[in-house]
C-alpha cells in the first residue's frame, strides 16, 4: 500500500469542494489527513478570484497512474472544466505530489504554499505512527 499526498486547490465555492473531494478520499482511506487551508492569489492568470489551496495524505492501494485517473474523475464529478488556460479557475485541483518519500511533483519547490501543506502532513503522519 502506498503513502500519497495530493496537492489541493479552489477559486470556485472552494471550501464547498474542497470538502467534498476529502469525503471522496475518505471513501478509499477513512484515516485521510487534511492541511490547513491557505488562501493565496492566483498565480499566471491573475484576473480571477483567490485560491484556498490545501493538501490531502491517504494510503492506497492504487498505483500512481490509477490513483492520477482517480483524482481526474473526482475533478469531473465536482464540475471542473479544463480550459486552454492551465491557471485559470477551477472547482477542484487535485494533483499527487508525494509517493510515499519521494516528491513527484516540482510545485512542491515551486510554490510555497504546496511544500507547507506537504511538510505539515508528513509532520503529522510522523506523529501518528510515532504514537
Amino acid at each position: 500500500m502506498a503513502f500519497y499526498i495530493i496537492a489541493v486547490g479552489s477559486n470556485i465555492e472552494a471550501e464547498k469542494h474542497i470538502q467534498q473531494a476529502f469525503e471522496q478520499l475518505q471513501q478509499v482511506d477513512p484515516q485521510t489527513n487534511i492541511a490547513t487551508l491557505l488562501c493565496t492569489k492566483p498565480v499566471g492568470f491573475t484576473e480571477q478570484a483567490d485560491f484556498i489551496n490545501t493538501a490531502f495524505s491517504f494510503n492506497c492501494n492504487l498505483n500512481a497512474a490509477d490513483l492520477k485517473t482517480y483524482l481526474k474523475n473526482i475533478e469531473t464529478k465536482l464540475g471542473r472544466v479544463r480550459t486552454d488556460n492551465k491557471n485559470g479557475p477551477r472547482t477542484i485541483d487535485l494533483d499527487i505530489v508525494k509517493i510515499n518519500q519521494n516528491i513527484v511533483d516540482d510545485d512542491y519547490y515551486r510554490y510555497d504554499f504546496v511544500k507547507n501543506s506537504v511538510d505539515e502532513l508528513v509532520v503529522i503522519n510522523a506523529n501518528k505512527s510515532n504514537s
